[in-house]
């Protein structure tokens, strides 16, 4: 076949007009630009609410100096609670992933009666205010547990409260992936003999991974700032259920707001941290599946 004759039909508009495509194309609808206004306003507005404040907690930690900063965030139990609160955040967002993905999953794939009920109620946790889910999982979980669970003061206990507040994110992040994902490719396979494990690794997986990162990022920073659903049922022991959160608001009601500052400034970071990795590894699986 000739070049001609594959070019030919793009060029073939009546009275030798450009193409409808090509127009459409260069002819963008005005309110697609936001123009400088609606730049102008974005910044402003993201400044105040973001910027403004996290900038007042990094430099209000660094009212004492780099020394006192310094002795704030490496003292035995700041250094404790900070690794404790980023250990069991990692530990609520790989569960997160896990879990979150099979519960998204069955709502998307699967019928069963109350599914409508149980899709409202993964929500719950963003209703609720957390201290109210603090005092109900110390309910649960306590020593007068109705269940016959009680691990109140522990390290669970601070697991169980982060999954609970944490566990919209990662659902809600994969399960609108899923609902517009193509199903073609999957019956394809399947009637190739492939089995259902191997659809899921090779052609779900795939599709599903930037959603599954995401919500984990989002579960992370969360779990990691959470505080009103943690602060009961960690009987805040140093050295063992104590989280950043919660040593940061003992700093400030013992006249210590420098020092508070400085921990919230390491949180800040980590959590930034974080949150850079694994939009950077979610970047680079998508150029890579490319």
């Amino acid at each position: 076949m000739s070049a001609t004759s594959l070019t030919g039909p793009r060029s073939a508009a009546p009275g030798g007009s450009a193409p409808a495509g090509g127009a459409a194309r260069r002819a963008a609808p005005a309110w697609r630009s936001t123009g400088a206004l609606g730049l102008g306003v974005a910044t402003l507005w993201l400044s105040v609410i973001v910027l403004l404040p996290l900038s007042a907690v990094v430099v209000h930690s660094l009212d004492g100096g780099l020394g006192a900063f310094w002795d704030a965030v490496t003292s035995r139990q700041a250094l404790a609670a900070l690794r404790f609160t980023v250990l069991v955040s990692l530990a609520t967002a790989l569960i997160n992933v896990i879990g979150g993905t099979l519960i998204a999953w069955v709502l998307v794939r699967d019928r069963f009666p109350g599914k409508r009920f149980v899709n409202a109620l993964i929500d719950l946790p963003f209703a609720l205010p957390t201290i109210v889910a603090g005092l109900v999982l110390l309910t649960l979980y306590g020593q007068r547990s109705p269940v016959g669970i009680d691990i109140a003061f522990t390290q669970a206990a601070v697991l169980v409260a982060l999954l609970f507040v944490t566990l919209p994110f990662v659902i809600r992040s994969v399960q609108p992936v899923l609902i517009e994902l193509d199903t073609e490719m999957e019956e394809a396979a399947l009637s190739l003999g492939a089995r259902n494990a191997t659809i899921f690794r090779r052609i779900v997986l795939p599709n599903l991974v930037p959603a599954i990162l995401s919500g984990a990022a989002l579960a992370f920073a969360r779990a990691v700032g959470e505080f009103g659903s943690i602060v009961l049922i960690s009987g805040n022991i140093p050295f063992k259920t104590q989280v950043s959160s919660v040593y940061v608001f003992n700093l400030i009601e013992s006249d210590a707001p420098t020092s508070a500052a400085a921990v919230s400034t390491v949180l800040l970071l980590v959590s930034l941290a974080v949150l850079l990795a694994i939009r950077g590894i979610g970047r680079w699986g998508v150029r890579y599946d490319r």
